[in-house]
Parts: C-alpha cells; sequence; structure tokens
C-alpha cells in the first residue's frame, strides 16, 4: 500500500509513502529512519549529540556505543528519527559537518555485516584443541617442522 502526505514545501506538491501490507512501517532500517553517526569527538556526551540532532525532528532512540575498558564512547552513534523524512534532512545537513572540532560521517544505519571467516569459531579446528590440551602454541607446525629435519637429515645421509 501507499500513502501520500503533503510534503511541507508549500509548493502543492505531495509525497508518496511506501506502507507495509499490515499498515504499519517495518523495522527502523528498512524504513530509513535510523542513522550512523561516525567522527564523534571524545568530548560528545549523548545530550550534546541529542541537541545537535533535534533540530531536523523529533530524536526516537539515540544509542551511543561505549567502550567500557578506556570509560568513553566509542566514536561513533546511532540515532533514530520518528519520520524518514526527518533522518534524511539530518543526513543532508550534518554529513560532513564540524562537531566539537571532528568532521561528522552521517548515513543511512545498515545492518551488521559479518567479514568473511570471522563467523568460524576458533576452535573449529583441530589445532586449537592440541594447543589447549598441550599448553604449547603451533604444536603442530613444531612436529610437521621435526618430521621435514628428520627427513631431511636422513637425505643428507644418503
Amino acid at each position: 500500500r501507499r500513502r501520500t502526505r503533503d510534503d511541507g514545501r508549500g509548493d502543492g506538491k505531495r509525497t508518496i509513502e511506501a506502507m507495509s501490507t499490515s499498515g504499519q512501517s517495518g523495522t527502523a532500517l528498512q524504513s530509513r529512519r535510523s542513522l550512523y553517526v561516525g567522527g564523534l569527538a571524545d568530548a560528545a556526551t549523548e545530550s550534546t549529540l541529542r541537541a545537535a540532532l533535534i533540530p531536523f525532528g523529533p530524536v526516537k532512540n539515540l544509542d551511543v556505543p561505549m567502550d567500557y575498558a578506556k570509560g568513553t564512547h566509542k566514536g561513533f552513534a546511532f540515532v533514530e528519527y520518528e519520520d524518514a523524512d526527518d533522518a534524511a534532512e539530518a543526513i543532508y545537513n550534518l554529513d560532513g559537518a564540524e562537531l566539537l572540532g571532528r568532521t561528522l560521517v552521517v548515513n543511512l544505519a545498515q545492518n551488521h555485516q559479518a567479514k568473511l571467516g570471522s563467523a568460524r569459531p576458533v576452535w573449529s579446528t583441530d589445532e586449537w584443541f592440541r594447543e589447549q590440551v598441550t599448553g604449547e602454541k603451533g604444536a603442530a607446525e613444531a612436529r610437521e617442522k621435526e618430521k621435514t629435519d628428520a627427513a631431511d637429515a636422513s637425505a643428507l645421509k644418503e
């Protein structure tokens, strides 16, 4: 289904918005309301960031991931707006803008993308178990080196 609404420009044009068949919009990522905000200065706080984001529309959710080892934020945040148009305005106005001396990177948030090989657990090979049992690092490599050294020694004797 689709619905139209006044785009607020005063020119009489209307914006068409896609809606799911149930009448509700999908997740925030699907509805284009969630943004990634990167390049945050160490001095930036959640209230500072909220103050920079609120002029573009009501903020539904603001998440600033923390690095608990350092006691600071990780330098990026995720913000969800009530309306996709507000999110688009925030991208247009804040991407490349400066906040507390740092240039912001603002774009649509994306689903977590696993990197190739990162989903494989460390214990997926027998080598990891051997190292844990024997307490040796590279036990298999050491055994393989011994075999090749022995083969080389026997070849030299002949």
